[in-house]
């Protein structure tokens, strides 16, 4: 049976989730795959890092992190004070990346990420931030070093928008698409049609943590866009930045427009669009008003929804209902078990 290690770069929501996830699944893990895997490092923003080349307390580094303690005490030996230096010290198979995105550069993410594949480690990761902005990079380099960089939970959590293309796509190549990929704003303008106004709204969606402290980057449209550069990036395989992505967000719509919309038999929702038009990148978000022709529709609360249209399918959809921290903790996973199947 193979052993594997891994180094875990952030440890929020959905990389304790990922924790919680390959404990429950550590039987089947070894029957189907013939594998286990030893968390040996934890690099966190706030809880300090553990560092054990035998394997962290996963149990206990949960507890330690629900319970605001640091993480230091589960350390078998010193911890650089370089993440850099954590990640190359941590001899590990795998990086789990999973600081916070930053919509402009993509940092301190794709150092990490460059950092590991240099070092001879594969490379997964939920952040957009280093596939728009050096996913070209990235590839080339994990191939330089035999080693692989994926992220499929960047765009919609566990859904496989990027290995369906990969795996099941052959000679396929994407035309356009159209979807609906911010599941915060979608829950914003059904409550909104629900009668709350817009700061009702924001406020009860950062009371169940799904609007951020800040919600600038879900309402303004950040969040989007950068899914929209990342589809276009690497399925249309296009170097591609947000900041190139038209961009609106749903400051400005209004409760009679949403009541008007409701008369007319249609819905507000936030549409991102990318279509390839005579060698050129063309892309927006945008508020639209959808009928109930299109299959945007029905994509209800934080539910997210993407319809490809390659040159061989003229229509190809991918819905995922209601994410959570566990289904991108399970795209992690994925992209894991698939870089195993390669080696």
């Amino acid at each position: 049976m193979k052993e594997k290690t891994i180094c875990m770069v952030g440890f929020g929501n959905v990389a304790k989730a990922f924790a919680r996830l390959i404990q429950r699944k550590e039987n089947e893990l070894k029957d189907k795959y013939d594998v286990a895997f030893r968390v040996t490092a934890i690099a966190t923003g706030r809880h300090g890092r553990a560092l054990d080349p035998q394997g962290i307390d996963l149990t206990r580094a949960l507890e330690l992190s629900a319970a605001g303690k640091k993480l230091d005490e589960l350390s078998k030996t010193s911890s650089p004070d370089s993440i850099e230096d954590f990640i190359v010290q941590s001899r590990a198979d795998f990086l789990l990346e999973n600081s916070p995105v930053n919509y402009e550069n993509g940092e301190p993410a794709l150092t990490h990420i460059r950092c590991a594949l240099e070092h001879d480690m594969h490379a997964v990761s939920a952040n957009k931030g280093p596939v728009v902005h050096a996913y070209h990079e990235l590839k080339k380099l994990a191939g330089q070093h035999q080693r692989k960089y994926l992220f499929e939970s960047a765009v919609m959590d566990g859904a496989p928008v990027f290995s369906v293309f990969r795996e099941a796509l052959p000679a396929a190549n994407l035309v356009a698409f159209e979807g609906i990929l911010n599941s915060c704003t979608n829950l914003l303008i059904e409550l909104m049609e629900q009668g709350k106004s817009f700061d009702e709204a924001v406020a009860y969606a950062q009371s169940i943590g799904i609007a951020e402290t800040d919600p600038s980057g879900d309402i303004d449209g950040w969040d989007a866009a950068i899914k929209v550069a990342a589809i276009v990036t690497v399925l249309m395989d296009t170097p591609y930045k947000p900041q190139q992505v038209e961009r609106q967000g749903i400051r400005g719509i209004t409760q009679a427009e949403i009541r008007q919309a409701q008369k007319d038999g249609s819905r507000w929702k936030l549409v991102c669009r990318g279509e390839k038009i005579g060698g050129r990148i063309v892309s927006k978000v945008a508020p639209e008003m959808v009928t109930p022709q299109s299959p945007l529709y029905s994509v209800s609360g934080t539910s997210s929804f993407v319809l490809f249209k390659t040159d061989v399918l003229p229509g190809l959809g991918l819905l995922e209902s209601n994410p959570s921290p566990d289904t991108t903790a399970y795209g992690l996973l994925a992209d894991v078990l698939n870089i195993l199947k390669t080696e």
